[in-house]
This record gives structure tokens, sequence and C-alpha cells, in this order.
């Protein structure tokens, strides 16, 4: 195959980017997209060309490291990591644009390459479970009934790629963060910080320059993992409980 790619380039935060023009060939179907850039790459490099610098980690689909915007859409036509879409869903001489995320609280580092610690601050704000010390409790000690572990298991499953984010035109980390309360919040280990944990988590979220929800659905859709919308207003709920109890 043979493709025209359309890559931004921006050698650091606060250099101007702009598009860049590359033929590439000899490129396989059963290769992943992430693939086809190292085989880029490596063209670049012997040309001794500065390569395209993207995230990637595990190439398995469950990291979130990996996110771009190709042709415009997060993750690329299919509903999956970018490490996981395969060249067979482009055709031979395809123009394809890649992009980074775009949205003002991931700013870009370099290339395709964003910081997307804002995250990482929103998990610091709630997302976890505090553990008494002492010895770790006998297995099944604290019934769960399936029903709430499954939907406990469903939100569990968001891999923080951020996906969610670029999809949203408000650039709103809504889903994100709602994935991760209410996949602790629904569970009897998480009730102790219940209310402070969406407390903290909605307000970092906000002080972090997401953009605010408009139910668009646009996250839902990008999400490679299928976090449901219905995410955003249990954990709304959550939000107006807390608030009520609080005062």
């Amino acid at each position: 195959m043979k493709l025209t790619l359309r890559i931004w380039r921006q050698p650091s935060a606060d250099a101007a980017g702009s598009m860049v023009t590359y033929e590439v060939t000899g490129i396989s179907p059963d290769m992943s997209f992430l693939e086809m850039l190292d085989h880029l790459n490596e063209e670049l490099i012997l040309r001794g060309d500065e390569p395209v610098a993207f995230d990637h980690d595990c190439r398995e689909g469950i990291c979130g490291a990996c996110g771009m915007v190709i042709n415009g859409q997060a993750h690329g036509p299919e509903r999956t990591t970018t490490c996981q879409l395969h060249m067979r869903h482009f055709q031979d001489g395809d123009v394809v644009d890649v992009e980074p995320w775009r949205a003002g609280a991931f700013p870009v580092v370099k290339d395709l390459v964003v910081d997307r610690s804002a995250f990482d601050r929103i998990i610091g704000a709630g997302g976890y479970v505090s553990v008494p010390t002492g010895s770790a409790p006998d297995a099944h000690a604290t019934p769960v009934p399936k029903p709430v572990a499954d939907l406990a298991f469903e939100h569990a499953e968001c891999i923080g790629c951020g996906a969610c984010v670029a999809a949203c035109p408000n650039g709103s980390a809504m889903l994100f963060t709602s994935a991760k309360v209410v996949h602790l919040n629904v569970l009897p280990q998480g009730a102790p910080e219940r209310e402070s944990r969406v407390l903290g988590m909605v307000e970092t979220m906000d002080s972090e320059g997401f953009g605010g929800c408009t139910n668009t659905g646009e996250c839902a859709v990008a999400c490679p993992k299928g976090i449901p919308l219905s995410a955003i207003g249990t954990m709304n709920r959550e939000y107006l409980r807390a608030t009520v109890r609080r005062r």
C-alpha cells in the first residue's frame, strides 16, 4: 500500500506547528497504525530527518498511552485504540490526516504527544479506596451483588486514553471522570470516600480547564472501551447528593 500522510509536526510546546506531508510506501495491510508510523520513522531517520514523536506503550489496547486524531476521528475510523487500528481499514492511495488530541487541558508537548497529566491529578483527587493498615482481608469478605460488580467492572474498563476529551466539541472530561467515580462509588469498598471522591474529582476536573458537558454524546461514541454515556448522569446524581449532604 501507498499512503499520503499529512502529520502535525510541532518541535516543542512553545514552537508553532504545521501539517507536513509524507509519501509512505511498502505498507502492509496487516500493520497496525503505530507500526506504519514506525515504518515512516525508519525512513525519516535514514534520510537524517527528525522522526515523528507519538505516545505508545503496551500496543495491546489496554494502557491508553497511544492516541491521535486520524482523519478527524479520535483513534481513527474503528472503535478501538490507535495501536489496534490496522491498515486494512484504509485504501491504497488514501490521504490520511494525523493530529494530536485537540483540547486546552491537553497541551501539545511535541508532534503527536500531548500532556495528559490532568487526568492523573483528577485521579489523585479521589480515584482510590482507602485501605487500613494491617493484614489483607479474606477473599470475598465483603459480598458484592453481581449486578453491582458488573456495573463497577463496566466503568473500570476506562483506560484513560483521552479519546472522550478529544472527541468532545467542548473538550470535556466528564466521561473519564464519571467512569472513575462510578467504578468506586457503587462498591461497598468505596463507600467511605463516596462524597469526598465525587466532590474532589469534579472540582479538580473543573480547575484543569476542561470544557463543560452539553450531552452531545461524542465521548461515548469515541470511547474504545464502550464506557456508557449514562455514567455522566450517575456522576451528576452523586455530585448533587454529596453537595446536599455537605450543606
